[in-house]
């Protein structure tokens, strides 16, 4: 099983052009939120920790998984096998709580759901957005997507970058986050073919909408 970490993904020089876009875009007094996007298994997650070794303003991480629907919905509504698509997160949520987010600072403690990949299941109030939070950073899937919901994420960014990476790095990296998560090599590949690709070519065709492509393969 592959390993990728934040220093052999995200080489130093990239890291430094990104911090350096976040402070372009930070106004003093003024809550920031920066979003990043890309398909299943781009790195976004990993990324995000990357950032946060580096940045030097106190930082919240929201995560889109954490409006994933819960398990029973999703059988309720008959969505089970395509967990992960648009459909299957609660997406006007997320857009209320990013909206709940932008004044420049809250009068008190904002929860925030995450996801717990060893139970497949959103948690509630996982995360603690303290008030003195000066930066946001939320990474997903359709931070970018004008449907199902997802209309408003956008305008409740500062900016909004798109992870692009070698696909085949991409597919190998998802198949052993799935792997990880207790799947077997042949579930993990059936999964990724035939649920995350067709989620990731709609995640693509949104990339002309983002402010920045944050591209870790050569020569692109």
């Amino acid at each position: 099983m592959s390993i990728y970490t934040p220093s052999s993904l995200f080489p130093g020089e990239l890291l430094d052009t990104l911090i350096h876009k976040i402070e372009q875009c930070r106004v003093p007094g003024k809550r920031s939120v920066i979003g990043i996007v890309g398909a299943p298994g781009a790195g976004k997650s990993t990324l995000v920790e990357a950032l946060l070794g580096r940045l030097k303003v106190k930082t919240a991480v929201l995560p889109m998984d954490g409006f994933h629907l819960a398990n029973c919905q999703l059988e309720r509504l008959g969505r089970a096998e395509r967990k992960g698509a648009p459909d299957t997160f609660d997406a006007e949520g997320y857009v209320a709580l990013l909206a709940r987010l932008r004044p420049a600072y809250t009068r008190h403690c904002i929860y925030a759901p995450t996801f717990e990949r060893r139970i497949e299941e959103p948690i509630a109030g996982a995360i603690a957005i303290e008030e003195d939070v000066e930066l946001i950073i939320t990474e997903g899937n359709y931070l970018l997507l004008d449907s199902h919901g997802w209309e408003g994420a956008a305008a409740q960014l500062d900016e909004c970058w798109y992870l692009e990476i070698d696909d085949t790095q991409r597919r190998e990296q998802l198949i052993a986050r799935h792997q990880h998560f207790g799947r077997s090599r042949e579930e993990a590949i059936a999964w990724a073919e035939h649920t995350d690709e067709p989620n990731a070519r709609l995640i693509a065709s949104c990339k002309a909408r983002a402010d920045y492509i944050v591209c870790t393969t050569p020569n692109k």
